[in-house]
C-alpha cells in the first residue's frame, strides 16, 4: 500500500459527533496540524479518552498519543474528521499503536508486569513488548488492538505464549479454554472482550 499525502473523509470508517472515538485510530483535520505537519503520519493519533471522544459529546477535550512519535497531545473534538478504516493504517503506526498501554494501566514503578503485548506486521516485523500488570490490562490491550494489528500476541512473566490472535481470530488458548479463564478472572463490573 502506498503512503497517502493527506487522510480525507472517505479514509474514514465513521465521521461526526454521533460516535465515540475512545479507544479508536482517529484521523485529524489537516487544517488543526501546524503548517509543518500537514502529512498524513500526523493526522494519525489513538484517543485514550476525555470528555469529548463520547457520543454528542459534553465536552470538547480528547487526550490521545500520536502515532507518528508516540507524544501525548490534548485536541479538542472538533478538529477530528473521523476514525480511520483500520486496513489504512501504516505499518509505522501499527508498531506506534503497540506501544500503548491501556488506558488506566498501573504504574510500573510500583506494580510488577505480570505479562508482555506484542503485535506483529504480516512480515513478522515487532517491537519491543509492552509491560501489562494484570488480566484486566491484558483484556484491555487486547481490545485496543485486535481491529489493527495483523497478529496479537500476549506472554506471561516466563516469556511462554498464554494468548494469539491472527487477523481477528482466536489461535491460542481454544476457545473453550478462553472462556474459563475470561470467567475465573473477570472482575466486578469489568467488560466483556468479545472475540
Amino acid at each position: 500500500m502506498s503512503e497517502k499525502t493527506l487522510f480525507t473523509l472517505e479514509d474514514c470508517l465513521q465521521t461526526g459527533y454521533d460516535m465515540s472515538v475512545d479507544g479508536k485510530v482517529i484521523v485529524l483535520k489537516a487544517s488543526a496540524l501546524p503548517e509543518g505537519l500537514r502529512q498524513a503520519k500526523h493526522q494519525l493519533y489513538f484517543c485514550t479518552g476525555g470528555n469529548g471522544s463520547n457520543p454528542n459529546p459534553i465536552g470538547r477535550s480528547i487526550f490521545t498519543v500520536s502515532l507518528a512519535d508516540g507524544e501525548k497531545v490534548r485536541w479538542n473534538r472538533s478538529d477530528v474528521l473521523g476514525i480511520l478504516k483500520p486496513e489504512l493504517l501504516p505499518d509505522h503506526a501499527r508498531l506506534q499503536l503497540s506501544q500503548i498501554r491501556p488506558s488506566g494501566a498501573l504504574d510500573l514503578k510500583s506494580n510488577e508486569p505480570q505479562y508482555s503485548g506484542y503485535c506483529f506486521l504480516p512480515n513478522g516485523r515487532y517491537t519491543s513488548g509492552v509491560w501489562l500488570c494484570s488480566a484486566k490490562e491484558v483484556q484491555d490491550y487486547i481490545e485496543m488492538q485486535k481491529d489493527y494489528q495483523y497478529r496479537v500476541m500476549i506472554c506471561d512473566r516466563d516469556d511462554f505464549c498464554v494468548f494469539e490472535m491472527i487477523e481477528g481470530n482466536l489461535i491460542h488458548p481454544s476457545a473453550e479454554a478462553m472462556e474459563a479463564f475470561r470467567k475465573e478472572h473477570q472482575e466486578p463490573g469489568s467488560m466483556e472482550l468479545k472475540l
